[in-house]
This record gives C-alpha cells, sequence and structure tokens, in this order.
C-alpha cells in the first residue's frame, strides 16, 4: 500500500504531529470525500505500508522528527515557485525559511528522496513567461546538488479555482510559447544537474527533452525499496496523471497557506472552520466520527512482490 500524505492539504505544514500520532497508533480514518458518512480505517503498520509520498510547500514543523519514520520508506514532493504573497499569501520567506527548509531536508535523506515542484505555473501580467524563467533559475541554483529532479505544471482550471484564476488576470499560452517555454527550463534544469518532467500534461513536450511524470512513482518506489511493486494507475485521476493508486490520508478544505490556485480547496470560506478543529490525538483529520458514520475496514497489503525470481 501506498499513502499520500497529501494531495489535499500540507500535512508536514500543519499536521506532522496528528500523522505522527497516526503512525504510532498504527491506523488512520479517512472520510470519503464524496459521501461524507463513509469512512475507512485504513492500517498504518510498516508491514503494510510500502511507501509513503508526502506533499509539501514547508515541512519545517517535521524535520526534527524523521527518525519517528525510520520504519517506513518516503519520499517528498517538495514545491517552491516564483509566486509572492499575492498568489501565495501564507508562505514563509522563501530565501530565507523554505529553500534552506528543502536543503536540510535533503541533508538529512539525500537528493534523491526530494523532488523540487515548480508547479504550478501561472502566466499573467506580472508573472511572465520571462518572470518564470529568471525565478525558476535562481531557485535551480539554490537547489543544485540537493535534488536530481523537477516537476512543472501548467495551472489547471476547476470550479473552485476559477475566480481566483480570473481575478488574476491568467493568461492563457499557445503550443509553440510553451515548447520555447519549457525548453528554457529544460536548459536550466540540465545546467543545475536536474531532470525535468511535467505533471498531467497532455501536450507532447519530448522534443525539448521533458517527459511526463507520474508524482506517485512506481519506478521511484521499486528504485528505493530495491524491490518489484504490483500496482496500477490510479483510475481516480485524470487520464494524463501517470501516477499509481495510493490512499490519501488527508481532507480537503484544511489548508491555510491560502494559494490561489489551489484545488484542493474548494470552500474557502470553510477552512478556517475545519482547521479549528484540528486535534492532533483524533484518528481523523479535522473532524471527529459522527454516530451515523459508515466505517469499513478494506482489505490491505504490502505491494512487494516477495516471488524470488530464478533468472
Amino acid at each position: 500500500m501506498i499513502i499520500s500524505a497529501s494531495r489535499r492539504t500540507d500535512i508536514p505544514s500543519f499536521f506532522s504531529e496528528w500523522f505522527f500520532n497516526r503512525l504510532k497508533e498504527g491506523y488512520v480514518y479517512i472520510r470519503n470525500p464524496l459521501f461524507a458518512h463513509k469512512v475507512s480505517k485504513v492500517p498504518l503498520n510498516p508491514d503494510l505500508v510500502d511507501c509513503i509520498v508526502f506533499w509539501t510547500k514547508d515541512p519545517t514543523p517535521m524535520l526534527e522528527r524523521l527518525d519517528e519514520l525510520k520504519d517506513y520508506m518516503y519520499y517528498i514532493q517538495f514545491t517552491i515557485t516564483g509566486f509572492g504573497h499575492d498568489v501565495e499569501p501564507n508562505l514563509a520567506d522563501k530565501n530565507k525559511v523554505i529553500i534552506p527548509a528543502f536543503q536540510k531536508l535533503v541533508d538529512k535523506i539525500g537528493p534523491d528522496r526530494v523532488i523540487w515542484r515548480y508547479d504550478p505555473i501561472l502566466i499573467n501580467e506580472k508573472y511572465t513567461m520571462d518572470y518564470h524563467v529568471r525565478a525558476f533559475e535562481k531557485i535551480a541554483s539554490a537547489l543544485k546538488g540537493y535534488t536530481r529532479k523537477s516537476v512543472i505544471s501548467l495551472v489547471d482550471e476547476y470550479r473552485f479555482n476559477k475566480k481566483a484564476l480570473e481575478a488574476l488576470h491568467e493568461q492563457e499560452m499557445r503550443d509553440q510559447q510553451i515548447l520555447e517555454f519549457v525548453g528554457k527550463l529544460h536548459d536550466i534544469a540540465a545546467s543545475n544537474d536536474m531532470k525535468i518532467a511535467t505533471c498531467a500534461e497532455g501536450i507532447d513536450l519530448s522534443s525539448v527533452g521533458v517527459e511526463h511524470n507520474a508524482c506517485i512513482d512506481k519506478n521511484l518506489i521499486e528504485e528505493l525499496l530495491g524491490g518489484t511493486i504490483k500496482v496500477k494507475k490510479d483510475p481516480s485521476q485524470r487520464e494524463e496523471c501517470l501516477c499509481v493508486e495510493s490512499r490519501d490520508v488527508g481532507s480537503f478544505d484544511t489548508c491555510i497557506h491560502g494559494c490561489k490556485y489551489c484545488y484542493a480547496t474548494r470552500m474557502r470560506n470553510a477552512v478556517k472552520d475545519n482547521f479549528s478543529k484540528y486535534d492532533p490525538d483524533s484518528p481523523i483529520l479535522c473532524d471527529s466520527l459522527h454516530d451515523d458514520d459508515k466505517i469499513s475496514e478494506p482489505k490491505v497489503k504490502s505491494l512487494l512482490d516477495k516471488q524470488i525470481s530464478l533468472f
């Protein structure tokens, strides 16, 4: 089983104590985001969890507690963009806090397990393509030697972030513009000893040396584990997404970074109230079990192929 922690919120930034408590207790409750009274009880035993994929913009609160993950394999998708507080209003200073946190994290667990996401890329009058090229180059030079891979994607419009993107006067890019722009990012990444790949993009960028990417990545997990895992593409994700199946332990509408482009914040007026319910001892994030909840215990198992090949 692969645990995603989390596409829905920033667990390392805000809920790391809760997550460590869940590992100690050995299970987590996950509320179905589509059917509110359906709750799954998922075990978190090390013999069942093959890998944990963390997603964060600032893992500072968990940096001194990484030893508590010693029984688990994990890697981290770490987002650092070029946006200012007009787009990412509640993030700490990137030069003083975020980039040093990235470097400290890599010093502890190595560059193969920390992936830099310059994601998403939104173009408007302020954040032009040239601006992003300069910002990408500045961050890439600071992270040289600290990661092997950068992941990029163009901003996606959903019904929950449409108004915010309209307020930012988002501009669409033509395919040829995208090719030229991403080609420049590829060259910058290469000069800083990084490969670059895209997240859930339909456009073919192989002509500029950029391949499609799986963020929950079967190949990377197998490399880290030193073995083969039996896992399928995640059917709940978009067609362009190459991620394999995982169980997400987060909850929507709980992240207080406040990023304007966010797709995981679906009701912005609910975030503050949900966050106020955070209890690090609760088995379910920013929530509690209700009398009418129906709890199921799905069968889970390790994905590792334990058969020994004769060849």
